[in-house]
């Protein structure tokens, strides 16, 4: 089994927050599995507000707007192909890959599970594997192949995870 170090800091109060770490602990492992990621990782995960959100995106973004996730990769990695030996990309004194940051909001999660008709595990568990992916080298800058391959991707590690589907 891959070891997944999860850094997990809540800045908005939920009495789902159980449930959450959950899902994204769930989430994160099938993203890398399925992604082919054999090195022990790390990931940061902020769960905040769209307050909170809104000025992450401002500053890091110069975009002031709320958004839902964000994701700040820490190496820049082509979709799919990965190292096949890790070692330089493990930072030394925890032997982890530190494959970056995510920032989900989840007030946006919320009202997007409602607006889309499907549960807020659900909503948070696609914008978890959306933000891995991005860790790992996926964009859709463009409305053409990229996002295609992104899509197709995400809708494969969601379907490998029961409860997941729409």
């Amino acid at each position: 089994m891959q070891k997944i170090k999860l850094n997990l800091s809540f800045d908005c109060f939920t009495v789902k927050r159980f449930a959450i770490t959950g899902i994204l602990r769930r989430c994160i492992a099938a993203a890398l599995v399925q992604q082919g990621v054999s090195a022990p990782c790390e990931i940061n995960v902020l769960i905040t507000n769209d307050e909170g959100i809104h000025a992450i995106n401002r500053a890091s973004r110069n975009i002031d707007a709320p958004t839902d996730v964000l994701s700040f990769p820490m190496f820049s990695f082509e979709p799919g192909k990965f190292p096949k030996d890790w070692e330089d990309c493990l930072d030394p004194e925890t032997g982890l890959c530190p494959l970056g940051d995510m920032a989900i909001s989840l007030e946006r999660a919320e009202a997007q599970a409602k607006q889309f008709g499907h549960s807020l595990r659900r909503e948070v568990g696609y914008l978890t594997i959306h933000s891995v992916l991005h860790l790992l080298g996926y964009d859709h800058l463009d409305e053409g192949p990229q996002k295609a391959q992104m899509r197709q991707e995400e809708e494969k590690i969601i379907a490998a995870i029961p409860g997941m589907q729409r």
